[in-house]
């Protein structure tokens, strides 16, 4: 359990951090291509994305720090680039097609997994600043997936309202604004991928 409140503090400022700083763009990038498709309307149904999400980089990172789940870091470094190229294309391919239609399953399962994917892309750095036993790690991550969670929904609140006021100023459509969006990002990723240190190994 936490020692005081400003050890609480301290792990939630970790977890917002690991979102805003600006050389974790990649997480912002995936939250974008995450959360485009979507209006204000649909708000309920990201905000569970976003938290479904949240809860596959938490498990990860439990998973990482009992040593049960341990992954070689070139793999993740590669993951994580394609998981943000694959939402960003995906909203490319379903241009058109209604949110509402698609499956929950499916994109719960999706986001899961790239939760995941994401959480173990950050699990060495996080053990690295815990100390203590195994159980004492574990007690810091409920304060870490708050500040994980509150900088997700800032990001996710910045996308939709920026969404909105291009599309009513600019008169630009909706399927419009999520092709521009989703195709800058898939431009940005690809790079990332075809140059990632994986391939040089």
């Amino acid at each position: 359990m936490y020692q005081n409140m400003t050890e609480f503090y301290v792990y939630f400022q970790i977890g917002l951090q690991h979102v805003l700083n600006i050389n974790a763009y990649d997480h912002v990038l995936f939250l974008m291509a995450l959360t485009v498709p979507y209006t204000f309307e649909a708000w309920k149904k990201i905000v569970w994305l976003v938290s479904v999400f949240t809860i596959g980089h938490t498990l990860a990172l439990v998973l990482s720090v009992l040593g049960i789940l341990n992954v070689t870091a070139s793999w993740i470094e590669l993951l994580i680039p394609i998981t943000i190229w694959l939402t960003a294309f995906s909203n490319i391919v379903n241009l058109g097609k209604s949110t509402k239609n698609s499956s929950n399953h499916y994109l719960t399962m999706v986001t899961l997994f790239f939760g995941i994917v994401h959480g173990l892309g950050f699990s060495n750095y996080f053990k690295s600043i815990l100390g203590g036993t195994t159980v004492s790690k574990i007690a810091p991550l409920s304060s870490f997936a708050l500040g994980i969670e509150a900088s997700q929904m800032l990001v996710v609140f910045m996308v939709l309202l920026v969404g909105y006021c291009v599309q009513t100023l600019t008169k630009l459509s909706k399927r419009d604004w999520i092709l521009t969006l989703s195709a800058g990002i898939v431009g940005i990723t690809l790079p990332l991928i075809l140059q990632n240190e994986f391939w040089k190994n």
